[in-house]
């Protein structure tokens, strides 16, 4: 019996049954490791009495521990209310107060008088205890600053010196050897104060206009937090039978709509299982969609690594492997396609081992489980596996805080619009919301779960399709509820005009005299693509994939990459820049196909991600020069020269390696010196032309279009032979 299952029949968790195995000096590793019948049989007899007393101590405990606190907590903030009132009090009646002092009291030595009185920094500006007597000359310059300090937009000098504890006169000692000119209720440069702050030994970060008016996320009390359903991330080769498993798990038919069969998108569903929720995202397997998948690895709790039984472990299975440990989430091995003739499940588990990932029972500590999701095999097993893994994590988030957490994905429907794929991560999101994704804004209008049910409100692990978004957000930014829709706008508005910016800069950076300048000097090959696909996940992969595409002899850029048809003004963009346009899972707007053969733009349009990115490969490597490699055939040495009518200067030769074909490149070379490079006119033996002519053997040579033939000559043959291009 194991440990989850014994857990199970006396309806307590499993952390319990571990701890109390633990103090009977039972040795065990993990939930699923086996236990012996009188092992079970003791913690039977001993669990009661500990339990009741765990629990109660506990319960007592937590309840004295939050009385405590609130007591404390209180009488900290009565206190410190009181402290300012009286400092309050006594900064505006400062003056009265001496005098009356002064009626009653007589008049102190004068070396009480020197004897300086601590104030509170409330009370005004005074001389410290510790403070010596200033010197007469100039102080010396203020040490550097150690530490981490914020600097926003519009701030001033007098600013960034109390951000950097410095005196305003050393900032602008500085800010003047930098040949800025500012007075000290002047605004300085977020590029320049960064620098300053630096220069001063702090570690400066930029608060931009919009962290600043949305201020810091409210945070969950103790007593506020509650249980969550796990977030599982499927992870994989592909092909591997990821979105199988799911399909199979949640008793749908995604699989089959998939272009290619393969995931193209982020999706995400919930999945009951007793009693109890677990939210899947399904993520692409193929290469291209590395930054999809970590993003999933990023919101996930617990990673399901799939991995077929007849092909093992394979490249985009350690990637997943990295992108989970790197998010530093357990991961459960699914060893997937066990019914096939093929499969090889210990060779799976000893590929898993090398990589760190032995199954338990192998001695590890890795969850393994064998399922088929053709046949629908061991699902259950896998899904309580999933349930006891995420109970041992006590996962916990607030549903009484503004909702935040990330963007899945995101799409353009032709129907409802802007729609955006999200998992809140703590809070309760609900329709009326005032809501921020990245740069869009806007109220939510409508949720709708994986099933195509409306919902008023999600809580925390929830998956949803929001409407009511103002434009399509980045997939993988984050989002967060706002009091106001007005704030929601203007934060909106900021992440926008920023970004307009810095497009602008990067933009203006490279001239068209430059760009010509630079494609003489490195003879590279330019190309603009433009990117659009049906949502903004796809927009990445496929900038990504065609970016990393770039190298010494081609320079992909891309000019615009956004959700949605092919319209009008991408054609005339593209037309304007030079550049293709490439669709992926959309269509071109009604007369956009006829504008664009009109404009002489090339629009390429695919349905599979892998077919588009080699399509493009080889359009790219047609572009391309050819290569030739040089292969060396032989020399010939000029023994004697003789004209011939209407052939020229003959070299009589003697073969002295090699051979020397009629085919061949032949380099003429004198006293180690090359003389000229060229083609063999003709080659004759005797007095008959012949292809080719071994070593050891005389032959007459001429060189096509050169005739300074002398005795004593080395006439070296080569082979030009072209290879095939590559980026």
């Amino acid at each position: 019996m194991r440990v989850h299952e014994l857990a199970k029949k006396l309806g307590i968790q499993s952390k319990e049954v571990l701890a109390t195995l633990n103090d009977l000096g039972v040795e065990v590793k993990s939930v699923h490791s086996a236990v012996a019948d009188e092992d079970a049989a003791r913690v039977e007899a001993s669990l009661p009495s500990s339990k009741v007393a765990k629990k109660t101590t506990k319960k007592v405990a937590k309840k004295t521990t939050k009385k405590v606190a609130k007591k404390t907590t209180k009488k900290v903030a009565k206190k410190t209310t009181k402290e300012k009132l009286g400092a309050q009090k006594k900064v505006s009646k400062k003056a009265p107060k001496a005098t009356a002092v002064d009626e009653t009291i007589p008049d102190p030595p004068a070396e009480e008088l020197k004897s300086p009185v601590p104030e509170s920094k409330e009370d005004g500006p005074g001389p410290s205890v510790d403070v010596p007597e200033p010197p007469s000359e100039p102080p010396a310059p203020m040490s550097p600053v150690v530490g981490t300090v914020t600097i926003q937009d519009g701030i001033t000098v007098k600013g960034l010196a109390e951000k950097l504890e410095m005196s305003p006169s050393d900032v602008m000692r500085e800010l003047m050897s930098r040949d800025v000119m500012v007075n000290i209720n002047q605004m300085v440069d977020l590029e320049v104060a960064l620098s300053v702050a630096e220069h001063f030994g702090a570690e400066a970060r930029l608060l931009h206009a919009d962290e600043v008016l949305l201020g810091d996320a409210p945070s969950a009390t103790t007593e506020d937090l509650e249980g969550r359903p796990p977030v599982v991330t499927i992870m994989g080769h592909v092909d591997h039978g990821k979105t199988l498993l799911l399909d199979a798990i949640r008793s749908t038919n995604v699989a089959d709509r998939e272009a290619g069969g393969i995931t193209q998108h982020i999706g995400a569903s919930i999945v009951e299982h007793a009693g109890s929720r677990i939210t899947f995202i399904d993520t692409p397997g193929h290469e291209a969609f590395t930054r999809m998948r970590l993003r999933g690895a990023q919101v996930t709790d617990i990673v399901v690594l799939v991995v077929a039984a007849d092909d093992g472990v394979m490249p985009q299975t350690v990637e997943a492997i990295d992108h989970a440990r790197a998010a530093g989430v357990p991961i459960v091995v699914a060893i997937n396609k066990i019914d096939r003739p093929n499969a090889n499940v210990d060779r799976v588990k000893q590929q898993l081992g090398e990589k760190n990932l032995a199954p338990e029972n192998w001695g590890g500590d890795t969850v393994v489980v064998e399922v088929s999701a053709k046949m629908k095999q061991n699902l259950d097993e896998l899904l309580e596996m999933l349930s006891l893994t995420a109970e041992m994590q006590e996962l916990t988030a607030s549903p009484k805080i503004p909702a935040r957490g990330m963007v899945l994905e995101a799409q353009l429907d032709r129907q409802r619009g802007p729609v955006a794929t999200l998992i809140v991560q703590e809070g309760t999101l609900r329709v009326g919301d005032n809501l921020v994704a990245g740069m869009e804004s806007g109220k939510v209008r409508a949720m709708i779960d994986d099933h195509g049910s409306q919902l008023k409100e999600s809580g925390p692990s929830m998956a949803i399709e929001v409407l009511g978004l103002g434009g399509v957000p980045e997939a993988g930014e984050n989002f967060q509820v706002v009091e106001a829709a007005t704030l929601a706008r203007k934060v909106s508005e900021i992440r926008q005009e920023r970004q307009r910016q810095e497009s602008l800069a990067a933009g203006s950076r490279l001239t068209l005299d430059d760009l010509h300048a630079q494609l003489r000097a490195t003879d590279r090959i330019d190309m603009q693509v433009l990117i659009k696909a049906d949502a903004q996940g796809s927009v990445e992969v496929l900038k990504d994939s065609l970016l990393k595409l770039s190298g010494d002899k081609v320079n992909v850029e891309v000019i615009h990459a956004a959700p949605g048809g092919v319209t009008e003004s991408d054609v005339l963009l593209a037309s304007a820049s030079n550049a293709i346009v490439v669709g992926f899972n959309v269509r071109p707007e009604r007369g956009v196909a006829d504008i664009a053969a009109r404009e002489g733009v090339d629009l390429r349009l695919y349905t599979i991600i892998y077919q588009l990115i080699d399509e493009f490969k080889q359009a790219m490597l047609g572009k391309l020069k050819p290569e030739y490699r040089e292969t060396p055939l032989g020399a010939a040495e000029v023994r004697d020269t003789f004209r011939v009518t209407k052939v020229g200067s003959v070299a009589g030769c003697y073969i002295t390696e090699g051979k020397m074909s009629r085919d061949a490149g032949v380099r003429l070379v004198r006293d180690s010196v090359i003389i000229f490079e060229g083609k063999v006119g003709s080659l004759r033996r005797f007095k008959e032309d012949v292809p080719e002519v071994q070593q050891g053997f005389e032959c007459g040579i001429s060189i096509a279009n050169f005739n300074d033939v002398k005795v004593g000559d080395i006439i070296e043959a080569f082979k030009l032979e072209e290879l095939e291009a590559a980026l």
